[in-house]
């Protein structure tokens, strides 16, 4: 066995019920005292108890999906103005990676607070939007050097967000099983990650305030986050981050509807891959775990729903296979790209 393996560093607090002080407590231990605050106008109300204990110079709330580059130089030059000297992040996906925008030019440490099970705390990359084509990478600088999950946060996450959004989590467990640089810790990590997410995800997507089933699902999300940050961006995720960009999609349905299709994909040509997930949701086939979580949740099924178009199809499959890595399972063409990206679309059942 020959492999290289990098962890990344970080704080990690589990504080359920308690995030205003464990946040003042990492930002005190981070030496700042100018904390630029940002937050999305839906989570502004749930906030205001953490912005009493740190010492708040701005509070930022333009956050905007796919993080359009024009945003993110708003928000540089709002840090540098305030002088602030860290940012705390609370809420989704977009919120962390408007933060690690900042961090990326100004250096600035994160402390990130999520509000979904987005895991883009727990990662170095960053995305950023413009004209239509969103760019991701990777950055040292953009990696939040504190999270705070608390559970109580997420309770009134809306319940068709809550199942995509736990459904992109569990996308980072699948794409991590052959990411272009995973390795054996990699496929552990995944695989506990995609475990925990199918046992937590029905408890919350049936009982939004369930405590339990809240921080298992955040427990599986860093997990899979964790093993996605080693593992690299694989063919689900490049699917994903090009259609994003060039039709404005909602990015946590995105993922939750174009997994199932990926997975069958790649599933066939990864036989330990394929192994490892089945048995992390206790079935005998991978697609067909999958299959029942989503009929348990009533996962999102089709593209067309969320605004893509028609003719997008046709648009997207170059850029998307100019993304995805050579070493996907299964090779690529253009042809069983198009036959997947049709399916997906209509949100079509999988043979």
């Amino acid at each position: 066995m020959k492999f290289t393996h990098r962890t990344l560093a970080q704080r990690l607090v589990f504080a359920s019920g308690e995030s205003p002080k464990a946040v003042a407590t990492e930002v005190d231990a981070l030496g700042a005292s100018k904390v630029m605050l940002i937050v999305s106008r839906r989570e502004q109300a749930s906030v205001e108890s953490i912005a009493r204990e740190i010492p708040v110079v701005l509070q930022h709330t333009e956050v905007v999906m796919h993080v359009p580059t024009e945003v993110a130089q708003r928000a540089r030059e709002a840090a540098v103005a305030a002088g602030a000297d860290i940012v705390v992040s609370v809420g989704g996906g977009s919120t962390t990676g408007l933060a690690k925008a900042v961090a990326m030019t100004t250096g600035l440490p994160i402390v990130a607070v999520p509000t979904t099970y987005a895991g883009s705390e727990a990662t170095n990359v960053w995305g950023l939007t413009e004209n239509g084509v969103k760019t991701t990478g990777v950055d040292d600088r953009v990696l939040p050097a504190s999270i705070v999950y608390d559970a109580e946060l997420l309770t009134t996450l809306p319940g068709e967000i809550t199942v995509a959004s736990g459904l992109n989590a569990l996308a980072h467990g699948v794409d991590s099983m052959w990411g272009p640089r995973a390795d054996p810790i990699d496929r552990a990590s995944a695989q506990e990650g995609i475990r925990a997410l199918a046992q937590g995800l029905p408890i919350v997507a049936g009982d939004s305030n369930s405590l339990d089933g809240i921080e298992q699902t955040l427990y599986g999300a860093y997990l899979a986050s964790v093993a996605f940050a080693s593992a690299g961006s694989g063919m689900h995720h490049k699917i994903c981050h090009v259609l994003g960009g060039m039709f404005d999609l909602p990015h946590a349905q995105t993922h939750a509807v174009v997994l199932p299709y990926v997975l069958a994909f790649n599933a066939p040509s990864a036989p330990e891959a394929e192994k490892r997930i089945s048995d992390a949701f206790g079935t005998a086939t991978a697609n067909g775990g999958l299959a029942h979580l989503r009929k348990t949740v009533n996962a999102p099924t089709a593209l067309r729903d969320f605004g893509m178009p028609k003719d997008g199809i046709a648009r997207a499959v170059m850029p998307i296979m100019k993304a995805i890595p050579e070493n996907n399972p299964t090779p690529v063409t253009e042809e069983n790209l198009t036959t997947l990206l049709t399916a997906a679309f209509a949100g079509e059942p999988i043979d």
